[in-house]
């Protein structure tokens, strides 16, 4: 935008300010802009910052001064906290700054050794404009200003009689009110801001119907909301604050899929949660073998009572007899020979599911969508995981979501959308709070920096949520890469992003695939119950489960581990062995963390840290403790590091707070690697 005077690029901001940054309530939101203007003489810049309760006129507004980048003096740059959820607004203003502007003449001419004749307009200028900024001061202050004019007026030493002008106390006077000439308003931009826990969460996916332990033969019994809250107390004790569970629909019962996704099978086989609806209802009704809808309300203050959110899939499918199949036709594909057309991802086949026509009957389709979402928020459910929502329309989400915020705006939603960057960023765009990624498939030291480095960058559009595996995808690292591996990727996970996810079973290194080259687990929990005895394994040292607590223990007693903005990574001699370090621009708070990316040998180098960006000096020396270990350590610029599989396949150092004087600079250099 240009004005009297350039204010331009101006962020953050959403495909040119068409959607609203994303933030939650505490979190450090940068600001940025580029101002300029003709000639030398001074700019300064002003953040207007409104909530949710204010005018739109800034009446209330907060004030911040913004600070030019010192390598680069056209870069302005400040940060504000939203302290509540709503839109958030902010207005940069730039402004000449004539106090700026004299003071940089006067000192250079000065130091030219220009006589006090050859000065004379100057310092009268000076004096008129000290003058200027006295008017309408309280009694005490406008004496200080005039102080300064009297000053400039006087006789003798030059560096003398300019000398007021540079006192602190008078910098403070100019900068709580100064003089503003040439004023440019910027353009108002939002920030949509939501609860913290659209940011910050540990999330934890179970089958329900696999929590009902096994028979006298050993069979794996069908499991009830009843046994799935015994099941919630163990997921509570790891430090996980959401509980995922896929559908809890009635499941279809033709082309039911067998055990390993056979079309073969028996009476005995539970089919695929996902192929949802059957006599016994659809999206609105909870498979009977579960319980019922008061059962699951008592899951529900189950959960709440334990710390933990249930989140609820929205799978928008159909099973063949699913009764919107009956009764809406047109909701669905018909074939030219009368059939409806079953799921399909050449070669795939999936005939157990019906997939939605969303373009037949728009109003009808989408308002059962949207009754069906507000019939589980009566339920007590505020967080969905939303399957394939790629595979539907962008505006249909764009319209659901913004719909359902409109009475609860606390809702989550979770887009599982593994697909090109156009779709994921735009279903961001449509609303989506969170969003699956491509962590999984991300394992060499040059592609897991690319992928940290991007979702960082990315923070004013997208909050990525890293699993570190699902029911549909076991990668090869897992599969072949031992149990080191497991602890590795979660070490990774639970630190990169303030979001980070586990399916069950990855705690008991869960590896074996149904064929060789496919990422779809061997006896998938998808197609069957399953049944692990947690307990045993834990008491055998046979399980993941203690050092999965110990990182979620660690994500919340150290803030720089709860936001997504600001990430840095150092320089190591090895590229099997990384470094990162996430630092918290409010409490100072700064985490580093090696991670050893060879899961079967020991590795050993050196790491060099980027000092500015841990704030510390070059040469100094500091304590470092590993949240892990307990273990202390002197460290410096330059570090030797051994790390073995399984033994300490990873530091996460804590390091010493960053100077308040430091930590807004930090936050807002994050903010000139991003692209809108």
């Amino acid at each position: 935008m240009t004005g009297r005077l350039g204010i331009d690029d101006v962020r953050p901001r959403v495909s040119c300010g068409a959607f609203p940054a994303k933030a939650v309530v505490g979190e450090v939101v940068p600001v940025f802009a580029v101002a300029w203007r003709e000639g030398h003489d001074a700019l300064s810049a002003t953040l207007n910052v409104k909530g949710p309760d204010e005018s739109e006129a800034f009446a209330k507004r907060v004030k911040l001064p913004m600070r030019a980048n010192p390598m680069d003096p056209d870069q302005v740059n400040a940060v504000f906290v939203p302290d509540a959820p709503g839109s958030w607004w902010f207005r940069i203003d730039v402004w000449s700054d004539p106090v700026e502007t004299w003071r940089r003449a006067v000192t250079a001419k000065i130091d030219a050794g220009q006589s006090p004749d050859e000065l004379a307009n100057d310092m009268e200028t000076g004096a008129r404009l000290f003058e200027r900024a006295a008017r309408g001061r309280v009694k005490d202050k406008k004496k200080i200003l005039l102080g300064v004019a009297e000053s400039l007026r006087g006789s003798g030493d030059l560096r003398q009689r300019v000398a007021p002008a540079f006192d602190p106390a008078v910098e403070k006077l100019l900068a709580d009110k100064p003089l503003r000439d040439l004023l440019t308003r910027g353009k108002t931009m939002r920030v949509h801001v939501m609860r913290r826990k659209a940011l910050v969460s540990s999330w934890y996916e179970l089958f329900p119907r696999s929590t009902g332990g096994v028979d006298e033969s050993g069979q794996p019994v069908h499991g009830t909301f009843a046994t799935t809250e015994k099941a919630l107390e163990r997921v509570a004790r790891m430090g996980f604050d959401t509980v995922y569970f896929p559908p809890i629909h009635p499941i279809g019962e033709i082309n039911r899929k067998g055990k390993n996704n056979s079309l073969d099978p028996t009476p005995e086989d539970v089919g695929s949660p996902w192929a949802i609806g059957s006599k016994d209802g659809g999206h609105k009704a909870v498979h009977p073998k579960l319980g019922t809808l008061d059962d699951f309300d008592r899951l529900v203050k189950k959960a709440e009572s334990l710390g933990l959110e249930v989140a609820l899939d929205l799978a928008l499918q159909c099973a063949p007899d699913h009764p919107w199949a009956a009764s809406h036709p047109d909701w669905f594909t018909v074939l030219p020979d009368g059939t409806i057309a079953y799921a399909e991802n050449p070669p795939k086949k999936y005939q157990d599911i019906y997939p939605l026509n969303f373009d037949n009957d728009t109003e009808g389709l989408y308002n059962e969508i949207y009754d069906t979402v507000m019939f589980w928020i009566s339920h007590g459910i505020t967080t969905f995981r939303v399957d394939n929502p790629h595979t539907k329309p962008v505006n249909f989400w764009e319209w659901l979501i913004h719909k359902v915020h409109d009475t609860h705006p606390e809702v989550i939603f979770l887009a599982e959308a593994f697909t090109r960057q156009a779709r994921l960023y735009g279903l961001a765009k449509a609303g989506f709070t969170q969003s699956y990624t491509y962590f999984t498939w991300q394992t060499t030291s040059k592609d897991i920096t690319h992928f940290a480095e991007e979702i960082a960058n990315r923070a004013d559009l997208f909050r990525p949520n890293v699993f570190v595996n699902t029911p549909d995808i076991l990668h090869a690292s897992l599969q072949y890469g031992g149990r080191s591996m497991f602890a590795i990727r979660a070490a990774m996970a639970a630190t990169m992003s303030p979001l980070w996810g586990v399916y069950s079973g990855f705690e008991l290194y869960e590896h074996e695939a149904v064929a060789p080259g496919s990422e779809e687990y061997l006896d998938s929990e998808k197609y069957q119950l399953k049944y692990r005895d947690f307990d045993k394994a834990d008491a055998d040292g046979d399980s993941l489960e203690l050092f999965i607590t110990t990182l979620n223990r660690i994500r919340k007693d150290n803030p720089a581990l709860q936001q997504l903005r600001e990430i840095t990574f150092h320089d190591t001699d090895s590229d099997q062995i990384i470094a990162y370090s996430k630092t918290d621009a409010v409490t100072g708070n700064a985490v580093l963390v090696v991670v050893n990316l060879d899961s079967f040998n020991a590795r050993e180098t050196t790491v060099h840290l980027n000092m500015e960006r841990i704030g510390r000096k070059p040469g100094e020396t500091f304590q470092v403790h590993d949240e892990l270990t307990g273990q202390s350590y002197t460290w410096s610029e330059h570090n030797y590091v051994r790390l073995e599989p399984w033994h300490n396949v990873a530091h996460i150092l804590r390091l010493p707070t960053i100077d308040e004087k430091d930590r807004e600079a930090i936050a807002w250099r994050r903010v000139d690697t991003y692209h809108d």
